[in-house]
């Protein structure tokens, strides 16, 4: 009876223990099969906002990196414009040396005919006067003899008007000399005064020149400067690239072992694909504006990822910032100027908060096409091409309505 109870009491014990091992299982099985889940789920949530992140961080650098890429592109253009401008500046100054030389040539010559003209009248007067006093000398002796011959007072008289006639004759002379020299002179004044007025405007264009070559120096540091903060921006995107791509492929990874996790009859996997597509037409549609405007929206987008070319204003060959609003509008049967400083005038101004799809956002040396949603198109730079971006990357100087 007593071994009975014993087995009794040892079966209960058994039972009892297998019931606590069951349930302890039991309440274990939830936990090992849902922390996997949970923490891949919370792995991807982390793994996407990384992604994003980086992303955001690289679209900020990609659009500082444009506005550097269009200063530069205005600083090049600027330096080129100097050089050209220090280069006239020196043609000027070679022309203005060679009409100094040429200048001083003449005022030589005019010197030597000045020193000739004035040895001419003095030598004329000293001649005129030693003439005169000789006939008034032999012209009061030969009157006596005339009177005391009996020739008469009329020979005497002849005699006279003959010397009167001579002296005016050296008179007239001596006057024609003096004028010339006069003349001469003032032309020696003249040619002395043209020639400082050169030296003058010499000495300007060589202070030009020299603050043209202060400002191309300024320039290049400034282009110096930008191209530093650009290959910096440059490393900051290649190394957010590279820590995208790893987290990416962690992302694919955390994405399989949660489909596998879900197969179990626990639906599919809800993470995102990663695909980030965006419906630029849908942008331009949702936005206010004109029919047309949304036309001349939608048709500018057809030529994203067309090249920049400096001067062109082909959308598939290649276009610049203002080749390519000038061409799209061009399309349209509208006229705009050439150039995006001239655009800046174009049309209407209104508020960028009345900006619609085919306004014009003009910035400083560049212009976009407005196309909806706080996004414009335009041709950026020779590295991005034609491009979707944001409108406010840079300070907007005005928006100009052309419909």
């Amino acid at each position: 009876m007593k071994r009975k109870l014993e087995k009794i009491v040892s079966c209960i014990l058994v039972l009892a223990l297998m019931f606590s091992i069951v349930k302890y299982a039991c309440d274990r099985a939830v936990p090992v099969q849902a922390a996997p889940i949970d923490q891949v789920k919370d792995n991807i949530d982390n793994l996407e906002n990384k992604i994003g992140q980086l992303d955001q961080n690289i679209s900020d650098w990609e659009d500082k990196q444009a506005i550097l890429e269009e200063e530069m592109e205005d600083l090049n253009s600027e330096i080129i414009n100097t050089l050209t401008s220090i280069g006239l500046k020196e043609d000027e100054i070679a022309e203005k040396k060679t009409q100094i030389e040429d200048k001083q040539s003449e005022i030589e010559t005019a010197e030597e005919e000045y020193e000739n003209a004035k040895a001419q009248a003095e030598q004329q007067y000293d001649d005129m006067v030693l003439r005169v006093r000789r006939m008034y000398e032999k012209g009061e002796e030969g009157s006596l003899l005339l009177l005391l011959e009996g020739s008469g007072l009329g020979e005497m008289l002849n005699r006279m008007d003959f010397v009167e006639s001579v002296y005016e004759y050296d008179r007239n002379a001596l006057d024609l000399y003096e004028e010339t020299r006069e003349q001469v002179l003032e032309l020696w004044n003249q040619l002395e005064t043209e020639k400082l007025d050169l030296e003058t405007a010499k000495e300007t264009l060589e202070s030009d020149k020299e603050n043209l070559k202060t400002q191309k120096d300024e320039l290049d540091g400034l282009l110096s400067k930008k191209k530093k903060q650009s290959k910096n921006y440059e490393a900051d995107i290649k190394k957010a690239r590279q820590e995208a791509n790893v987290a990416k492929k962690q992302l694919q990874q955390e994405r399989q072992e949660l489909a596998r996790l879900q197969k179990n009859g626990q639906g599919n996997s809800t993470a995102a694909n990663g695909t980030y597509n965006t419906d630029y037409n849908s942008i331009i549609d949702g936005a206010e504006g004109s029919e047309l405007g949304k036309q001349i929206a939608k048709y500018a987008c057809q030529f994203v990822g067309n090249p920049y070319v400096p001067g062109g204003t082909s959308l598939t060959n290649g276009a610049d910032c203002s080749g390519f609003t000038y061409r799209v509008y061009s399309d349209f049967g509208y006229s705009l100027p050439r150039t995006s400083t001239e655009q800046r005038s174009a049309g209407k101004g209104v508020s960028y908060s009345e900006a619609q799809p085919g306004d014009l956002i003009c910035y400083s040396g560049h212009v976009a096409l407005y196309i909806g949603g706080g996004k414009i198109v335009h041709a950026s730079t020779q590295k991005t091409g034609i491009k979707i971006g944001n409108a406010q990357y840079r300070e907007i100087l005005a928006v100009r309505r052309i419909l």
